[in-house]
């Protein structure tokens, strides 16, 4: 078999030497035949210098420039857009996705499943509100989308070749590819690997991505929101209810000359009242500003130039 591998990359010069050559000593001994495509997403550093000696050194490997950091998921959508193997494996390029992994991945795929994902073990290295909001991350997502994602799941996965094909009919604007693979439906199984160190460096996913992916997540995957808003008014609608019967019951009971008029009470229905169209504005605004990024049609990702593998790179550097 053909397998691809898909490895996106941003600022990673420092350890891309010592990951290709752990993925090397993975992939050297399987009777496979392999190429592998590593995405660089806007780099500022001396990763495409860094990957020039690997390509130079590995004839199998192909190089895709963006023309700006797209993020992630735009990263992994060019390279299972550029990879034709019967089967494709994607995996992070800073060491956590360790390649001794491949020859379990692709023994799962040889008994006849379609894609194989990974669930990442709890990193206990990781920081303490790090843990908390990858903790908090999965149950949010799978109470408010329709698409389930399995907690702890990783970029880490292999998918066949229908499986990519069918993903490459997904072009939304607003991805998150674990919940697209899941919305899929193939056969697939899953393994459990440990997360090992960076090889050098610190994360690239801040806070801020995360929130991000969290939001991508929610409101590209149903509209369960909407749902939860329409409870939500149905639930002040109650308080309102509950709030009349007091004055209703004194009426009927001849105390109607006990009634104070209730500024505490009239403050507070309009802080419920206000308070719920806001957030019901919000949410279907949300939905708009989507629709309003999708219809545009603007790719997901620009190259660069041409991708680079070892044939280019010798008619480069020959005078």
């Amino acid at each position: 078999m053909m397998i691809s591998i898909v490895i996106p990359i941003h600022n990673e010069a420092i350890g891309l030497v010592e990951f290709h050559r752990l993925l090397r000593d993975s992939i050297d001994t399987l009777p496979h035949v392999f190429d592998i495509w590593y995405i660089n997403d806007g780099s500022t550093d001396e990763t495409v210098e860094v990957m020039h000696s690997i390509i130079g050194d590995d004839r199998r490997v192909h190089l895709v420039n963006l023309s700006r950091n797209f993020g992630k998921e735009a990263a992994l959508t060019a390279g299972l857009d550029f990879a034709n193997g019967d089967a494709v494996i994607t995996m992070d390029g800073d060491g956590q996705h360790s390649p001794h992994y491949i020859p379990m991945m692709l023994e799962l795929h040889e008994q006849g499943f379609d894609i194989v994902l990974t669930q990442k073990s709890p990193d206990l290295d990781a920081s303490l509100i790090k843990r908390i909001t990858s903790r908090l991350f999965y149950p949010l997502i799978n109470l408010l989308s329709d698409t389930q994602v399995i907690p702890g799941a990783a970029d880490f996965r292999l998918m066949n070749r229908e499986a990519v094909s069918s993903f490459r009919q997904m072009r939304e604007s607003h991805r998150f590819l674990r919940a697209l693979v899941g919305w899929m439906g193939f056969r697939w199984t899953i393994i459990q690997i440990e997360v090992s160190p960076r090889i050098a460096g610190s994360s690239k996913y801040s806070m801020r991505n995360m929130l991000r992916l969290a939001y991508e997540a929610v409101f590209s995957f149903g509209i369960r929101p909407i749902r939860f808003a329409i409870l939500l008014g149905f639930f002040v609608l109650l308080l309102a209810l509950i709030q009349f019967l007091d004055p209703l019951i004194s009426i009927l009971s001849g105390r109607a000359r006990e009634l104070v008029p209730g500024w505490t009470t009239l403050i507070i229905s309009v802080l419920i009242l206000g308070a719920t169209q806001l957030i019901t504005l919000a949410i279907v605004g949300q939905y708009v500003g989507l629709i309003y990024e999708q219809v545009k049609q603007r790719p997901l990702y620009l190259l660069r130039d041409e991708p680079l593998d070892y044939e280019r790179l010798e008619s480069q550097d020959s005078p």
